[in-house]
């Protein structure tokens, strides 16, 4: 097995320690989810450019990788929908699952017919912003109930109600955009006259 799949591997085995850590009470639980969520994300960040660099792709990786980075991300916000410290309702969660699923869909008709589907500029953007923003949450959550700091209330309500929620809002408007490209791109493979 080449470097970059050892890493997609990795960062698919680091996301049950990351769940296991969002969800175990033991003193500072949401500082080790949040190394462990910027490990994984850097390994999401090192794979793919290892494997372009020295000629290294191969099927195993084009399968897990985009597999992996889904996993990722849909645990974090599943448990950001779960934790009364999130303000995060189902509503973003369920929009960002369905983008994936569709151009899951869309790549998979894609393959069939010879295409390959490549992460464009909008995929890739609503990707890092989500990885970024799910960094910011634990940090937030790290700061405030793993060390307790007494935050003014005026500034905690605002990063709780306003903050938090407003980078969901963003990566979700930035995933149905991207979806909607994707979409765009590939209507002829699901066109209902054909």
């Amino acid at each position: 097995m080449n470097l970059p799949n050892k890493l997609t591997l990795l960062r698919v085995i680091l996301i049950p320690f990351f769940l296991l850590f969002m969800y175990i009470n033991i003193p500072f639980h949401y500082g080790i989810a949040l190394m462990i969520f910027a490990a994984a994300s850097i390994t999401d960040a090192l794979d793919g450019k290892i494997a372009r660099k020295r000629n290294l792709v191969t099927n195993f990786g084009k399968f897990l990788d985009p597999l992996a980075d889904k996993v990722l991300v849909i645990a974090a916000l599943t448990v950001f929908v779960e934790l009364e410290e999130v303000r995060m309702g189902a509503i973003p969660l369920i929009i960002i699952t369905a983008r994936e699923f569709m151009v899951s869909g869309l790549r998979l008709l894609a393959a069939n017919s010879g295409i390959v589907v490549a992460a464009g500029i909008w995929g890739k953007l609503k990707t890092a912003f989500t990885m970024v923003a799910i960094v910011a949450i634990l940090f937030w959550l790290f700061i405030c109930y793993d060390f307790g700091f007494e935050l003014p209330g005026a500034f905690r309500s605002f990063v709780d109600n306003i903050f938090v929620p407003v980078l969901v809002w963003i990566s979700t408007i930035l995933t149905v955009i991207s979806g909607a490209v994707y979409l765009k791109g590939y209507w002829h493979l699901i066109d209902s006259d054909k």
